[in-house]
């Protein structure tokens, strides 16, 4: 018997801003869910999808070239995703577990053997449902988004107690957890947002010392007036160049995003002779080349324990890229996440 099986499927290179019904569009296929299974592979229902702004980077044609593979023409996007086991006929995974996997955007999908043995921002993890928290954060604060964040502060950053950092998104999914982390250390924290009511959420929710909207304020004057020895870079464009003119000798810069370029031309650093002049150093990272046991034995505790806030921006199933375009556009507040039935 047939089952209706809701996809997001990658339409059309977008130019500029992606095109909700244009870039993304939700089309409409079937499955048979009592078909039989190949040998090896397992059938999943998927409950949560994570829209991130380097999902962008991968909407181009097929000889432009990226980081990893661009999505396919044709088929549906994919990211990271949270889903319940319906049948399995692999013995490491058992009907009724949740797991964390590279999902297409679909509503039902198989997983074949070999998907299932991949590594890396591909691999499937049995969730710990011991662990007290919704399963979407396994896709955000307890999952990508907060190693992220860990991953960027601990090999990179080394922030020490009494410093200043500056984040900049710093109402984004990664800023918010940066941030976190940051206040639970001791340090002084900075952020820039996009809205009043970011900048309102990031004082008096998050406890950030300083917090400014940049389409409002000067970020360069700001920075003069509180010295700084580390930025988180979530935007990369003038912020980063006013960094350069601002931070610290010695300063350290982690470069995680560059969201002002990935929907049209990038904007030219102009102070890069800073980074000699100062001793900085400057470092980017991919969150899949580190190893991620550090933050999974202590964060997913912690946010049980309601240590660390979470706010999620959670849209209910499918659209045709309405809420990714909200993403790229900053109408989101904290984790963006599509979720189906928990």
């Amino acid at each position: 018997m047939p089952t209706r099986n809701e996809t997001l499927v990658f339409n059309a290179v977008p130019k500029g801003y992606p095109v909700p019904g244009e870039t993304l569009k939700k089309v409409v296929e079937t499955i048979n869910l009592d078909a039989p299974l190949p040998q090896g592979s397992v059938l999943l229902k998927t409950l949560a999808l994570s829209l991130d702004p380097y999902q962008r980077q991968l909407m181009i044609a097929p000889s432009s070239g990226a980081y990893m593979e661009g999505f396919a023409l044709g088929n549906p996007i994919a990211n990271l995703g949270v889903a319940v086991v319906l049948r399995s006929e692999n013995p490491d995974f058992k009907p009724g577990q949740h797991v964390v996997s590279y999902l297409q955007f679909k509503e039902y999908q198989i997983l074949t053997g070999d998907d299932l043995k991949q590594s890396g921002l591909q691999a499937t993890h049995i969730i710990d449902d011991t662990i007290d928290i919704p399963l979407s954060y396994w896709v955000g604060a307890a999952g990508m988004t907060g190693e992220t964040a860990w991953i960027g502060l601990e090999h990179i950053a080394k922030p020490r107690p009494g410093e200043t950092i500056f984040i900049s998104g710093a109402a984004g999914a990664v800023g918010q957890m940066v941030g976190a982390f940051c206040k639970r250390k001791g340090l002084k924290v900075m952020g820039s947002a996009g809205s009043d009511q970011k900048v309102e959420y990031l004082r008096k929710e998050l406890g950030f010392d300083v917090a400014w909207n940049y389409k409002t304020e000067n970020t360069l004057e700001i920075l003069k007036q509180h010295p700084f020895e580390i930025y988180w870079d979530n935007v990369g464009g003038e912020t980063l160049d006013a960094v350069f003119d601002t931070i610290k000798t010695f300063g350290r810069i982690v470069a995680c995003g560059e969201i002002s370029g990935y929907n049209g031309e990038r904007y030219g650093i102009k102070n890069t002779i800073q980074m000699a002049d100062k001793c900085l150093h400057y470092q980017g990272f991919l969150w899949d080349k580190f190893d991620h046991t550090a933050f999974r034995q202590v964060v997913p505790q912690l946010i049980a324990a309601g240590e660390v806030r979470v706010l999620e921006h959670r849209t209910k199933g499918f659209d045709n890229g309405e809420s990714f375009l909200d993403l790229m556009q900053g109408r989101n507040y904290g984790k963006a996440v599509i979720v189906f039935d928990e």
